[in-house]
């Protein structure tokens, strides 16, 4: 089981980082080709407490709303867990 859970975790980032760098390239590309104004944020979870951060008010919300389901799921899957 923890075999599993280990090569789990290891995909889970191997796919974040992709998705950064996918995100990146992206936005790259569209400010260059039609000087596009790029909007964006970042959130950092330190215990329950999400501090988050962004040029516009839509993606503050949108990282907010994130930062919760996310804290959701991490009281929830443990609990889970246990059950198994």
């Amino acid at each position: 089981m923890m075999d599993s859970l280990a090569t789990l975790g290891f995909l889970l980032v191997l796919v974040g980082f992709v998705v950064i760098l996918i995100a990146v390239v992206l936005s790259f590309l569209a400010s260059a080709k039609n000087n596009a104004r790029v909007k964006g944020g970042g959130a950092l979870i330190i215990g329950p407490v999400p501090i988050v951060f962004g040029t516009d008010k839509e993606s503050v919300k949108t990282l907010l709303i994130l930062s919760i389901v996310l804290m959701i799921l991490v009281l929830i899957i443990p609990l889970m867990l246990r059950r198994l």
